[in-house]
């Protein structure tokens, strides 16, 4: 006689194995739990999206558009394309651009980060040895939440002929400089105050990391006899250098797009011997109505930026590599 019964075990899953009854519900259940939180998400996330999009996305879109144009303001109308006119004019024969004005613009950012950098790295280090070190940060954070207008108001009439930093030269028996008016040393003396005003930012980084460093390096450097010379290049620079890399990236851009302070204080003079790239944009563009060249000189800068910038993000990481 035939046994016709089925194998209870045909309609059973080996032991161990996951239910095939149960398992898409779960599947689905949990495909439409994500879907649901990245519809929240971007419902979240839509207010700031479409800030970008309108004072970000747009005005870069107009301003690549107007880089391949010829316009005079006011009339979109007035749009003419004129192609790569506007930047082969940047760097044709008799232009001022490339020399002096983007020559002016990477010396005035590398003056100031140099400048800059060696001076808050040795307030930094001095202040990280002192008491009441809030107090003394908040004094030299105090140039930032100052205007740079009212910065470069006071810096100007100090550097007058019968200014304060004259007067200090004439009491040592040196002769008045005319700092502002002499095209070989205004640039400079620009540079100086950048650098000055930014120093205030740079110590709060850098006490920052000075403070993220280990006491157990310093005390084995006590053990092994090392001097105050020796623990600053061997421990304490090595050991700053991601706050070291943030300062000069920050401080670099902020020199490349410097704009305000040297039109307070110079304007681009004597000559163009301060004109920088932010300042010959704004002539162009609000001062002889030319619009195309200013966008075009726009985009120049933001290639030189990045390239300097990953040129920057490159060497540190270079030197922490062979470290």
């Amino acid at each position: 006689m035939v046994n016709t019964l089925t194998p209870a075990t045909t309609d059973r899953a080996a032991p161990g194995a996951p239910s095939t009854r149960s398992a898409g519900p779960a599947v689905d259940g949990r495909a439409r739990t994500r879907r649901r939180q990245a519809v929240v998400a971007y419902l979240f996330l839509a207010p700031t999206l479409l800030f970008f999009a309108v004072f970000l996305i747009l005005p870069l879109g107009f301003a690549l558009l107007l880089s391949m144009s010829r316009w005079a303001g006011f009339d979109l109308g007035d749009i003419q394309p004129v192609g790569t006119d506007n930047f082969t004019g940047l760097f044709a024969d008799g232009s001022t651009f490339l020399a002096p004005i983007l020559t002016n613009t990477l010396l005035f950012a590398l003056g100031t980060v140099v400048l800059a950098l060696a001076g808050s790295v040795v307030v930094a280090t001095c202040i990280d040895n002192l008491r009441f070190q809030g107090l003394w940060r908040t004094l030299y954070f105090l140039p930032i939440v100052t205007t740079v207008v009212a910065v470069g108001n006071v810096w100007k009439y100090m550097y007058e002929p019968g200014g304060l930093v004259n007067g200090v030269l004439n009491a040592l028996g040196l002769g008045s400089v005319a700092f502002l008016q002499d095209p070989d040393t205004a640039l400079p003396s620009v540079v100086v105050v950048q650098a000055w005003a930014s120093v205030g930012s740079a110590i709060l980084v850098l006490t920052a990391g000075l403070k993220c460093i280990p006491e157990s390096y310093y005390e084995a450097a006590a053990l092994d006899g090392a001097g105050p010379v020796t623990v600053f290049w061997k421990i304490t620079l090595p050991l700053l250098r991601p706050s070291l890399l943030l300062v000069c990236i920050t401080e670099l851009i902020s020199g490349l797009q410097s704009f305000a302070l040297i039109i307070v204080m110079t304007k681009g003079g004597p000559g163009d011997a301060t004109n920088v790239a932010a300042l010959e944009m704004y002539r162009q563009a609000f001062l002889y109505g030319k619009w195309g060249p200013a966008s075009a000189a726009a985009f120049v800068l933001f290639v030189v930026v990045l390239v300097v910038t990953l040129a920057q993000l490159w060497i540190f990481r270079r030197k922490g590599e062979d470290a």
